[in-house]
């Protein structure tokens, strides 16, 4: 009984390694994006504001799921995790803030994957801290 725990208890974490990774790359991706849409804002449309905004809380998912691989506890993992949720969800907010006051067209292509990535990374997220809470 007990190496059917443990093989279980491997095999989580095994999945979460590998789906921290993925959460890794798809941040830093979509940080990357984050970077040109600033400056596109700022250049093409002249806008400043928002786009810093989007900018601080965009880039900032990856690099709290970035110090989450080295954290000194699984709270610390926790934690950090947890930062990065709700960075996206903020992310999420700027992007909807500069849709709804026309500096992004929502009918663009750029937008719809722009915002279809926000919301896998917060979907993703999510399942990543409520997996690592039940695991503790």
């Amino acid at each position: 009984m007990l190496y059917n725990d443990e093989f279980r208890m491997f095999n989580f974490k095994w999945l979460c390694m590998k789906q921290e990774n993925i959460i890794l790359d798809k941040s830093f991706a979509f940080a990357v994006r984050v970077v040109k849409l600033y400056q596109h804002l700022c250049n093409e449309k002249k806008e400043y504001v928002l786009s810093k905004q989007l900018l601080r809380s965009g880039t900032s998912i990856g690099a709290n799921i970035n110090e989450a691989q080295a954290g000194q506890s699984k709270n610390d993992f926790i934690a950090k995790m947890s930062i990065s949720s709700k960075e996206a969800r903020e992310t999420k907010y700027w992007i909807d803030l500069l849709i709804a006051t026309s500096y992004l067209n929502k009918d663009d292509k750029h937008t719809e994957t722009l915002v279809s990535e926000i919301e896998e990374i917060i979907k993703m997220l999510i399942s990543i801290v409520k997996s690592s809470q039940e695991n503790k």
